[in-house]
This record gives C-alpha cells, sequence and structure tokens, in this order.
C-alpha cells in the first residue's frame, strides 16, 4: 500500500494587488506517495510555481488558506523556525532558474556545503568537503574537485542545474519539488537531468513534485498526473490512464496541440484565447469556458467540482461530456455523419 508523504487541503494562495487579494491557487487538493513522482501540468500562469512556493513556505507576501501536512504534520501553520528544519533537509527544491538560485559570490563547494553544515552542525569541515565531492559526482559532475572550487558563472547551464540538484538531495529530503527543471537546456543534458531524477527517486524512496509544461517530460517521468488550469485542478489520473483518455476539454486541447509524428497535419491544433490574469479570473463557472465557445453555456456547472470518473481519475465540471474539437465536427459533416 502507498504511503502518504503530503496532503494538500483545500490550498488557496492569494495575492495582493491594489486593495484585494486574489487567488493564483484557488482550493487545490492533492496527494503525494512515496517513491511516487506526482507531475503538475498547465500552461504559463496556471499557478504551478505558485503551488510550488506555498509547499515549501516560500511567499513572502502571500496570504495562505487551507492545509498543508507533510508527514502528517500542518507545515501551512508552522512558525518559520520549525519550517527551516524542514527545508533543506527534508523537503528540496530544484529551482527553475539555477542561475538565480546559486549565490553568485560563494564557490559551488561552499554553497552546497552550507545545506550540510546547516542541518549538520556535528559534521567536520574535512567530512563535509568529502560529501559535496560524492554529491558533485552523484550528479554526474566531471572532476568535482575542480568545480568544488569554481564560481556559478564559471559553469555551463546544465552543470549549474547538476549543483542546484546536488544542493536539493544534499540531506538526502524525502520531498523533493523541482520546478521546470529541465528549462533552457538542450534535449541531451535534458534527458540527462531527467535521467537523475529518476535515479535519486528510487535511491531516496523520495515522494517528487515535478512541474512542467513539457507532455514528452511526464509520459517519460510521471506515475500520476495533475492538470491545473487557472489556479484551479481540472483533471488528475495515472499517468497511463491520462494519456490513453483524457477527459476534461483542457487537458485534451493541451495533448492536440502537441505534434504527432504519426499523422499528417497541416497546422497544430491552437488553444483559443489565454490564461486570464488574477484580477480577470471568472471565479464563478467553469473557468476554461471563454476558450471553448463553440460548447453550450448549459454544458457546464454553476460551481464546478472535480468529479470522480473512474476510480483515481477526477475530472472537474461536467463540460467533458459535451466536447468536441470544431475541426471534429467539420471531418463528420463532411463524411456525412450525422
Amino acid at each position: 500500500m502507498a504511503e502518504k508523504l503530503l496532503e494538500i487541503k483545500n490550498l488557496k494562495t492569494s495575492f495582493r494587488i491594489r486593495d484585494d487579494y486574489y487567488a493564483a491557487v484557488d482550493n487545490v487538493s492533492l496527494t503525494v506517495n512515496k517513491n511516487e513522482v506526482l507531475a503538475i501540468v498547465g500552461e504559463s500562469g496556471c499557478g504551478k510555481s505558485a503551488l510550488a512556493f506555498s509547499i515549501m513556505g516560500l511567499h513572502s507576501r502571500a496570504k495562505i488558506d487551507g492545509n498543508i501536512y507533510f508527514k502528517n504534520e500542518d507545515i501551512a501553520n508552522i512558525s518559520t523556525s520549525k519550517l527551516n528544519k524542514l527545508r533543506g533537509k527534508h523537503m528540496g527544491m530544484i529551482f527553475q532558474d539555477p542561475l538565480t538560485a546559486l549565490n553568485p559570490l560563494m564557490i559551488i563547494g561552499e554553497q552546497i556545503g552550507e545545506t550540510l553544515l546547516l542541518h549538520n552542525k556535528d559534521m567536520t569541515k574535512s567530512a563535509r568537503k568529502e560529501k559535496v565531492i560524492n554529491l558533485l559526482e552523484k550528479v554526474g559532475i566531471p572532476r568535482p574537485e575542480h568545480v568544488y572550487e569554481q564560481f556559478p558563472h564559471e559553469l555551463s547551464g546544465g552543470m549549474r542545474q547538476r549543483v542546484v540538484i546536488a544542493t536539493a538531495i544534499a540531506n538526502e529530503p524525502d520531498l523533493l519539488i523541482a520546478d521546470e527543471p529541465t528549462t533552457a537546456l538542450d534535449v541531451t543534458i535534458q534527458s540527462q537531468i531527467l535521467d537523475l531524477i529518476k535515479d535519486l527517486k528510487e535511491d531516496m524512496n523520495s515522494g517528487i513534485v515535478l512541474i512542467t509544461h513539457d507532455l514528452g517530460v511526464v509520459a517519460e517521468m510521471a506515475d500520476r498526473v495533475a492538470v491545473m488550469y487557472a489556479g484551479q485542478v481540472v483533471e488528475i489520473a495515472d499517468v497511463h490512464t491520462l494519456f490513453e483518455n483524457p477527459l476534461h476539454p483542457y487537458t485534451r486541447s493541451l495533448f492536440n496541440s502537441v505534434p504527432n509524428a504519426n499523422e499528417e497535419q497541416d497546422q497544430l491544433h491552437v488553444i483559443q484565447g489565454i490564461v486570464p490574469s488574477l484580477q480577470n479570473l471568472p471565479r464563478e463557472g467553469c473557468r476554461f469556458a471563454a476558450r471553448i465557445p463553440w460548447i453550450d453555456a448549459s454544458a457546464h456547472e454553476t460551481n464546478p467540482e472535480l468529479h470522480e470518473v473512474q476510480p483515481g481519475h477526477f475530472v472537474r465540471c461536467t463540460c467533458y461530456k459535451h466536447f468536441n474539437f470544431p475541426e471534429e465536427s467539420k471531418e463528420e459533416q463532411q463524411h456525412g455523419v450525422s
């Protein structure tokens, strides 16, 4: 039986714009088990990174409502000092941009060693250096003794990302959050980074939250997938179910926007419109309705809920039952199907 590591209940993360607060993460509930990769997907602006920063307690001015249970303790409502004991030791994070995540004035060895020092006060300086060099080797960095003495600007993007990963796993955390870990890396380095994260999951038996917009990465890495749109989770399923039977109109639109090597396509499907801004987000009704205007308003729920359509497969709103792509209707008409 899967061992639950993280449980998020009705999480709402709101940011103040002028005199009001607007929720970027709106009533999200998720679980992550040990030795599991939960992928969170969606286009830019849907709330993925805001959710990750909420879990880690890294928002400085956000209003957080709801519960985040880590090992059965509600970390959404604990003191900063208690949270600091968890971050870096029991919870690690791989940040999206390694250059801004690293201190430009500290050598690599000291930056990784600082994480060890904070949570292992009794570790000697020589033992710490040995551990750092072992970590650099573990993440596939050549000549680790040399890299130990280098500054971030002296390394390539892929090497910096490996340093960020080494820092995140230094204390073998139970939970690892990877926020777009392969962004701006070439495909060869991307593959190496993903293989590395896979190996780390197996070695440490950690639960991993993988945040990405890349469906190829999801197919390769994830055990379960949560699709986010406009601050809400609109579909959750295991990775095989989601790829074989996506149901929510947004999920289907994402899949339909990916080039398929097995099919001849004159042009790619384009999702109409954009993710609305926080201030303009519709707070009632189906948030995706405006981007599928050809679906009748009666197909949407007034207050869309997540429905379990089959064991472990949840979909928000009833509009999925009535959804089709406009081009599908045209094809049916051309073939005389009523």
